[in-house]
Formats: C-alpha cells, structure tokens, sequence
C-alpha cells in the first residue's frame, strides 16, 4: 500500500497571548511564516492554523473535483474553491465547527446534475474532508 507523508514543524516563543510563532513547510513554501495571537484573533501581519486549514481544505477539494471530473470524461476550464473556516469558542476553548466551500466551476458538456454528484463525492471524498472533525458544506455553482 501507498504511503504518503508530508511535515511542518511550528515554533513558538513567549506566553499563548504575547507570543509569537514561526511555520515551515517541508516544502519551502512557509519558511518561518509568523502565526501568534494578533493573526489569529485580530488581523495582524502572518498566517494562522485556521487559515492554513481553509486553504488545504479548498485546494484538496479542487483537486478531488478535478479527478472526479476527468474519470467521468469532463476536462474543467475552471475550477475556483473558497473555503471558509468557522472556530468558535466553547468554554475556555476553541473549536472548529464547520468549513464552508463555495465553488464556481466551468466544465463544458457537464449537466448541472451530473456535476452536483461529482462535486458531493469530492467534498466527501477528499483527505481534508475525510480528516476534519466538523461539517463541511458545499455551495457549488456551474456555469
């Protein structure tokens, strides 16, 4: 059986709320990207881990829309996912309730029926959506 693994690490320096942290990337594309509280509860300057999250979770699905598509004999012109992560705070705690994915897709010769199917086996199908505990909707628009 196939494995993949990939790995980021995180650092962080100071308390959780003057704090600061660093993210990288097995792959380079963060190399000591700043995460702390400003950018996660405010909109300092830098990332943070819900935002990471909205962005596998929407290029995932992407690309599980775009296999699907192309097994079913569809070659997509476009495909643009927005994922948009809702965290809300429960007791002295935050957790992540639901992911929200809006679609806007061309795919010549795809009826709208067929591409809801394909589109609801990729949202449910994709690693990220099979790994996150929280619901995971699809506003998907053809055309």
């Amino acid at each position: 059986m196939a494995s993949i693994r990939r790995t980021a690490t995180a650092a962080w320096q100071g308390t959780g709320k003057e704090g600061t942290g660093q993210l990288t990337t097995q792959s380079g594309v963060l190399k000591e990207a700043r995460y702390g509280f400003q950018t996660r509860f405010a909109d300092g300057p830098g990332t943070n881990p819900e935002e990471l999250i909205a962005a596998s979770h929407a290029g995932c699905f992407t690309m599980a829309l775009a296999f699907q598509l192309s097994g079913a004999g569809h070659t997509p012109e476009s495909l643009n996912t927005e994922a948009r992560v809702s965290m809300e705070q429960e007791g002295s705690g935050w957790t992540i309730k639901a992911v929200a994915l809006s679609l806007q897709a061309k795919v010549p010769g795809c009826s709208p029926e067929e591409f809801q199917k394909l589109a609801a086996e990729a949202k449910a199908n994709c690693p990220v959506s099979r790994v996150l505990n929280a619901e995971i909707t699809l506003d998907a628009k053809l055309g």
